[in-house]
């Protein structure tokens, strides 16, 4: 066989494949005007509908409908020409109408000479390759989505549980809220009447913050008037879902002095979402996100908006529970406290500090009492747990402890009392304790005490040298049964000493164990001013319980002078 007519025989047979072949091939003139199509094959036609008569000599633009993309139809246009082979995925419709994705693969047929003679074109039915690659986006998008919406919920959260303020909680929500969702915000806190006690600007961009402090300070006027919706979120249900407006610019301009107007222009306006705060039983305010333009907010923001709104809200309400408990704890606790009384001979300087920590407030207390004899009865001690409960069962183990203290008893004997009379009553409560008998001396002062599993006192004596006073302890008080020895310890104070009682909060951290925090007390008070019983305290203070504090702490600084 000659070489032509080998070649013809290749063309024939590659002819007959594309005709035979289950993908769709499409030949068009590309030195004719418009560049009709001058051959399909059958799988054309069952692809589109189409019979090769109703398309031979036609642009194959007839494919095309109102949801092809343009812009994609002039890209492949522009490559064709400049010779360049095309790949592309595109919304074509078929003779019936309905919509189908079409994979093109558009390549340049050339001549002997280079010259581009037809454009050859195959094409796939992708719709069910595209709509799964969609539904896979979309499933990617919106896991996405809830991921960004759980982690700022979460940022949230975990901001409000770091604060003790009502005030700086709310204001934490819209500091972090505000600019994954909006240009800038606010948070407005309501009282008992609805009527607006405070409001804090949350800015997207930092640029902006000394407008938001700017509007912070002018009357909250401007509020309801550059978002009524507040009216409506304030007395909203629930389970009501509320949607952005677009912001009434001219009634904004209306209703506002001319300073909040300019930084309300200043911010921008354009469109507003507001959430209620909800708390267990009412609203206690108000979230407001205000974006630049006019339809700022999609279903994403309306979404995160309203679960940021049930969940901070719900979240604050427990700060302000809680403040209203510790409040109401450190009100007990320093009612029950002694007011400490000049006593004479000696310089006393006590404090009481309570714990940095949420939901902490605990059962420290001191003493100082003038006994009958003379003598003065010194005390600190620390009720296990950190609660009302803790607080109210000082008051009682305090109290115990004083009426044993009264009877003029030697130290070990007021706490074996104190343990026998909290067995009598079937209380459960555990504390640890030191109890001191000072007694003055031409001297300086005999000094007997006993110490009922509690950190033992410091004494700093007049050449600086610091001791502990380690007479061996007892079990706290409620786990000693009594029947066990105790011990007190005896000795002589002279004139210029210091000693110090203390509460374990002072010298323990979570980070620090207790031997170390006794080493820094030790430390301290060695270089504490040889000066007054408060100078002294003051310096304790600063040097241990500066930072934030754990546990609380009760501090009794005892001067001989």
């Amino acid at each position: 066989m000659s070489t032509a007519a080998a070649r013809a025989a290749l063309a024939d047979m590659a002819a007959r494949t594309a005709i035979a072949a289950q993908l769709s091939f499409v030949l068009s003139d590309a030195r004719a005007e418009d560049q009709p199509l001058v051959w399909v094959n059958d799988e054309f036609c069952r692809l589109t509908g189409y019979a090769p008569e109703e398309v031979i000599g036609r642009n194959c633009r007839f494919l095309q409908g109102v949801g092809t993309d343009r812009a994609m139809v002039a890209q492949i246009s522009e490559d064709l020409h400049a010779g360049r082979t095309v790949s592309v995925t595109a919304l074509n419709y078929r003779r019936d109408g309905t919509p189908f994705w079409n994979h093109m693969v558009i390549s340049p047929v050339r001549d002997p000479e280079g010259t581009i003679t037809h454009h050859l074109g195959i094409q796939t039915d992708a719709t069910d390759q595209v709509l799964q690659e969609r539904a896979r986006a979309a499933e990617l998008e919106l896991l996405q989505q809830t991921s960004e919406r759980l982690d700022l919920l979460a940022q949230v959260a975990d901001a409000i549980a770091e604060r003790l303020e009502l005030t700086d909680a709310a204001d934490a929500v819209a500091d972090i809220a505000t600019p994954a969702l909006a240009t800038w915000g606010f948070v407005a806190l309501v009282d008992e009447r609805d009527t607006v006690r405070r409001v804090h600007v949350a800015v997207a961009d930092p640029q902006d913050d000394a407008t938001a402090r700017a509007l912070e300070q002018l009357d909250h006027t401007w509020i309801t008037t550059c978002a009524p919706q507040v009216l409506q979120a304030l007395t909203a249900d629930r389970d009501d879902i509320l949607m952005p407006e677009s912001v009434d610019v001219a009634a904004v301009r209306a209703g506002t002095a001319p300073a909040q107007l300019a930084l309300l222009e200043q911010l921008g306006l354009g469109s507003v979402l507001v959430v209620p705060l909800w708390a267990r039983d009412r609203v206690l305010g108000v979230l407001g996100f205000v974006h630049s333009q006019a339809r700022g907010f999609d279903a994403r923001a309306v979404i995160t908006g309203a679960h940021l709104g049930r969940r901070a809200g719900l979240a604050l309400d427990n700060v302000r529970l809680y403040r209203a408990e510790r409040q109401a704890a450190l009100a007990l606790q320093n009612r029950l406290l002694p007011r400490p009384t000049p006593v004479p001979g000696l310089d006393v300087s006590a404090s009481y500090l309570p714990s940095d920590r949420q939901a902490e407030v605990g059962g420290d207390w001191f003493d100082i009492l003038t006994l009958p004899d003379g003598t003065v009865g010194l005390t600190i001690g620390d009720v296990v747990g950190h609660d009302m409960v803790a607080a109210a069962s000082m008051g009682q183990v305090s109290s115990l402890l004083r009426a044993q203290a009264w009877t003029g008893a030697e130290p070990v004997e007021v706490i074996r009392g104190l343990g026998g009379l909290l067995r009598h009553t079937g209380s459960v409560d555990i504390a640890t304790c030191v109890y001191l008998r000072w007694q003055a001396t031409p001297d300086g002062a005999r000094l007997r005490y006993a110490n009922a599993g509690h950190p033992p006192p410091f004494l700093r004596l007049p050449d600086g040298t610091v001791q502990r006073l380690d007479a061996p302890p007892t079990l706290p008080v409620g786990l000693d049964d009594g029947t066990r020895p105790a011990t007190q310890g005896d000795l002589d104070v002279p004139h210029g000493s210091v000693l110090v009682l203390y509460t374990d909060g002072l010298v323990e951290r979570r980070h620090r164990p207790l031997r170390e925090g006794l080493r820094a007390l030790a430390d301290a008070l060695a270089q504490a001013p040889a000066s007054g019983a408060q100078e002294i305290r003051d310096h304790l203070l600063q040097r241990l319980a500066a930072d934030r504090l754990d546990d609380d702490v009760c501090l009794l600084v005892v001067h001989c002078p």
